[in-house]
């Protein structure tokens, strides 16, 4: 049902780097702690422009604000645009901290329209319009229609409304963050004891989709790829020379702030189960996801004649390195974190197993709203595992040559500011430093010094 005792295919293991040493790990660390990358000098030009950011708390659409503030975008012609406040650390203090932020509902039209239509500072009330939409709801597991509502009204309706809040406000320029799970397709994991894997147990990651119909809800893992490519769909074909569209893919695992769900996550763990770990995906650090949306930006402005190549399409965007295992993550965070987790090797056929009565308990549940007066609903953890998830813990890799090439040719001339080693070396630095500080002249092995 699933690769025997955990192998790697052998032309994914060739897609992949070697894997991450110890010695690697804290050669990073130590780099970082003395010498912070600042990636300042590689951000596209300054533009003069107003900017509205939904989704601006988060973690792709933070990157987006503080990249705009460290090229010299003045808070007063920044808006951030979201359901709450920020919880980053990195975005409460300095320039970020003078950024409006609207608080707004993007599944209400009133309340975007609302949010948009809020007066600027007249000293720059007069800038054209950019508007950056990262806003969205992930439910990475839920595949069930009796479920499809909430990401169909956050991920659809909501970036519909935002697209036409953007006209109406006279934007010209509209970015939008899609999701390279758009291309995933099914897991089956189902197969004749003579198949040697289970079907699409590895995948590229490309927009080869994006010329073929779009598939019906249950062709895609989940609701959540299948409404951000209803969505894409929607914001790519609303592209025009007075408003040009476009979005940005990340790769499958997106990072870079202690608050996210790929690192984050792990790091405030005790234990982690795991039946992933031999498994080889593309990540992609939210800063590099910032800046690819700047490219775009970039590249949408320029004469039509030139800007029409780029307008109306996707581009996929993955870290500029090739793609790790999961192995290499639980590393980097046992190695590098002041309270590493324990990494705990869970069968794979027995989650799979499970993640189907999950989904049952949980459908019937939805079927029959009485039974919910005996049995209760699932919490934590376990109310995400189901089936779904399966097609996302799979060998993945992303194709990002679209992006990487040059304006001239399509593409927006893409060049990430942070390796995967980095970024995620850069991110446990951050936990740690809200934590304790750590001493690495202690091996944990050993006991010992280096």
């Amino acid at each position: 049902m699933f690769e025997v005792a955990g192998r790697t295919p052998d032309e994914v293991r060739k897609l992949s780097a070697s894997r991450w040493t110890k010695d690697q790990l804290k050669g990073a660390y130590r780099r970082l702690q003395e010498n912070p990358i600042n990636y300042a000098n590689k951000l596209p030009p300054k533009l003069e422009r107003r900017y509205v950011v939904t989704g601006g708390s988060g973690l792709v659409g933070g990157f987006i604000v503080l990249q705009l503030l460290a090229r010299g975008n003045s808070p007063e012609a920044i808006r951030i645009i979201d359901i709450r406040k920020t919880e980053r650390n990195d975005m409460c203090s300095g320039p970020a901290t003078e950024v409006e932020f609207v608080q707004a509902d993007i599944t209400s039209s009133n309340s975007v329209d609302a949010a948009f239509a809020r007066p600027w500072n007249p000293r720059v009330s007069h800038l054209p319009l950019t508007v950056f939409h990262t806003a969205a709801v992930i439910l990475a597991s839920e595949r069930s229609g009796f479920q499809y509502a909430f990401p169909e009204a956050v991920n659809v309706t909501g970036t519909k409304n935002v697209l036409a809040a953007a006209r109406k406000a006279g934007a010209d320029i509209f970015s939008s963050t899609s999701s390279g799970s758009i291309s995933i397709r099914p897991v089956e994991p189902f197969v004749p004891p003579w198949a040697s894997s289970p079907r699409n147990f590895w995948q590229i990651l490309d927009v080869q989709d994006f010329d073929a119909p779009l598939r019906e809800r249950k062709g895609y893992y989940a609701n959540y790829p299948a409404s951000k490519a209803v969505a894409e769909r929607f914001v790519c074909g609303s592209s025009s020379e007075k408003f040009r569209t476009g979005c940005i893919r990340p790769a499958n695992g997106v990072y870079g702030n202690p608050t996210d769900n790929t690192v984050g996550d792990p790091l405030g763990r005790t234990v982690i189960p795991s039946w992933v770990s031999h498994i080889v995906q593309s990540f992609v650090h939210g800063a590099n996801v910032a800046i690819a949306h700047l490219q775009h930006e970039a590249a949408l402005i320029q004469p039509w004649t030139e800007s029409a190549k780029q307008a109306g399409r996707p581009f996929v965007v993955t870290d500029p390195n090739p793609p790790i295992t999961y192995s290499d993550l639980y590393n980097a965070i046992e190695t590098l974190s002041v309270h590493p987790p324990r990494i705990i090797k869970v069968p794979p056929v027995i989650m799979l197993l499970l993640s189907h009565a999950v989904e049952i308990y949980t459908e019937l549940l939805y079927k029959y709203p009485i039974l919910r007066r005996v049995f209760p609903g699932l919490k934590g953890d376990i109310k995400h595992l189901k089936p779904g998830i399966f097609s996302i813990c799979t060998h993945l890799v992303a194709s990002d040559d679209e992006i990487r090439k040059p304006t001239s040719q399509g593409g927006l001339g893409y060049t990430g500011v942070l390796t995967t080693m980095e970024g995620m070396a850069l991110e446990i630095l951050e936990w740690n430093g809200e934590h304790v500080a750590f001493n690495f002249g202690v091996d944990r092995d050993r006991g010992s010094s280096d």
